[in-house]
């Protein structure tokens, strides 16, 4: 009967829905993303900046045949002062959205992880009011003494910033440049 009962809590634990994030460090904090938001981690190509782009876009990038625009979250997220140089070896998770395929630059090797989708926690409310217009905080997960940031990658960047990395916006330098 002992049996019984340690198989049969186990399978409970087991039936709970698993979530997969690959994690990485900006700054001193640890994010993550899921699996099926990733594309492919490399290291980080040549990268060629753009004119016209904010700063925490570092540029243009090869990736296997496609241009890809490459941005820096520790700059978007004001994480590490702006224009710092990237280190000699980073890698980059291609990120693929419906219209657009980006790269993010973390500066070690992001590494996978599996944690029952429960302890995804939803963001304070401060944090969710602060973040207004920046609904990219899926929650916060607590792992082993890890509190790790759950990032929507697909909410991460705004419209007109999402117009500004697409190839096609040759129709619209006007616009950009009647920004002051």
């Amino acid at each position: 009967m002992p049996e019984l009962e340690g198989t049969s809590d186990r399978k409970v634990s087991k039936q709970e829905p698993i979530i997969q994030l690959i994690i990485f460090r900006l700054g001193e904090e640890e994010y993550g993303i899921r699996i099926e938001q990733v594309k492919e981690v490399t290291i980080t190509p040549e990268i060629a900046r753009m004119p016209k782009t904010p700063a925490f876009v570092k540029g243009i990038a090869n990736l296997r045949g496609d241009i890809i625009a490459v941005i820096d979250l520790e700059e978007r997220f004001n994480l590490r002062p702006g224009g710092e140089p990237l280190p000699s070896v980073s890698y980059t998770l291609a990120i693929e959205a419906k219209d657009y395929t980006i790269g993010i630059v973390v500066r070690e090797v992001p590494q996978p992880l599996s944690i029952p989708i429960s302890i995804i926690e939803k963001a304070p409310e401060f944090i969710q009011d602060i973040n207004i217009q920046d609904k990219y905080i899926e929650g916060i997960a607590k792992v082993e003494g890890r509190i790790i940031v759950v990032l929507d990658m697909l909410k991460l960047l705004t419209p007109s910033e999402i117009m500004q990395l697409q190839p096609k916006s040759e129709s619209s330098p006007a616009s950009v440049r009647t920004k002051p």
